[in-house]
């Protein structure tokens, strides 16, 4: 952790993690000469990532319950002792050159209270640039009294209350995914909590869009965003996007108009003991 340069705005980063282990050292490494403040946000972490913090030093650990991304993000944005932020989630790293504009730009005029961040992402180790992810953004760099997370899902972004949002030119690498299983892990979540929120806001299914919404959603990202160039993991990432944006809609569905299976363990109609025939069960 250093101090701040005569003339450059101090800078907390924020890390949330939980169970991140193979991730924590290297996305520390890869921020620290820019950081004033590290403040490790963990929700509950039980592999070993809170002690390679403690091993590495120079970082102040919070820990809360995970409800979702913008509820969690904004909890331990008042944790912070400054008021430029940077979030960077544990399977995300500061590029060199991403470091430098960043310090270049707490170093020179104030022109925004918030920078948009590109994305350089992986998938299972392979560089992604295209397939819909080439425009990925997230707004990251921003000062927290200004910037609040809106949205009750874990795709909920930065809203700045002054408008005054620039972005940046160096990507944030991100590696998004090592195994299908971590995936489905996500997709699970993502795609539950998203129908839960659409649910509560009185949304209905529409059948034509379950119908279309796979080949339409495929075709627009294979063809039209090139991911076809991506080979073997733009197929993947192509596929999965558009199954993505169906199991919303039918876990939308689940909500609306699924049927609970029945448990007869429960009920007062519950069927005795099986009962044995021995002459029946002879050998």
């Amino acid at each position: 952790m250093n101090s701040a340069p005569s003339g450059r705005r101090p800078l907390t980063v924020i890390v949330p993690c939980k169970n991140e282990r193979r991730n924590i050292r290297a996305c520390i490494a890869s921020f620290a000469e820019i950081a004033d403040e590290i403040l490790i946000a963990d929700s509950g972490s039980t592999d070993g990532t809170l002690q390679i913090v403690r091993d590495i030093g120079g970082c102040r650990i919070i820990e809360r319950e995970y409800v979702h991304s913008g509820d969690f993000k904004n909890w331990a944005m008042q944790h912070a002792s400054h008021d430029w932020v940077l979030i960077v989630d544990a399977d995300e790293r500061v590029t060199p050159e991403l470091a430098r504009e960043i310090r270049a730009v707490l170093s020179g005029p104030d022109r925004a209270d918030g920078y948009w961040i590109y994305r350089e992402n992986y998938f299972m180790g392979h560089r992604v640039r295209f397939s819909g992810w080439q425009s990925d953004r997230c707004l990251r760099l921003f000062r927290r009294s200004c910037g609040r997370y809106v949205g009750d899902t874990d795709h909920a972004e930065v809203s700045i209350s002054t408008g005054r949002v620039g972005r940046l030119r160096h990507r944030l690498r991100h590696y998004s995914y090592w195994s299908y299983d971590a995936f489905f892990q996500k997709f699970n979540r993502y795609t539950s909590w998203q129908a839960q929120v659409w649910h509560a806001a009185g949304r209905r299914p529409n059948y034509w869009r379950m119908l279309f919404t796979v080949p339409t959603r495929f075709l627009w990202l294979y063809i039209v965003r090139l991911g076809f160039l991506d080979g073997y993991v733009g197929l993947q990432i192509c596929t999965l996007s558009a199954f993505y944006s169906f199991m919303k809609r039918a876990r939308l569905w689940e909500l609306t108009s699924g049927l609970p299976q029945p448990d007869p363990e429960t009920s007062s109609a519950s069927p005795g003991p099986l009962r044995s025939d021995p002459g029946r069960c002879a050998a």
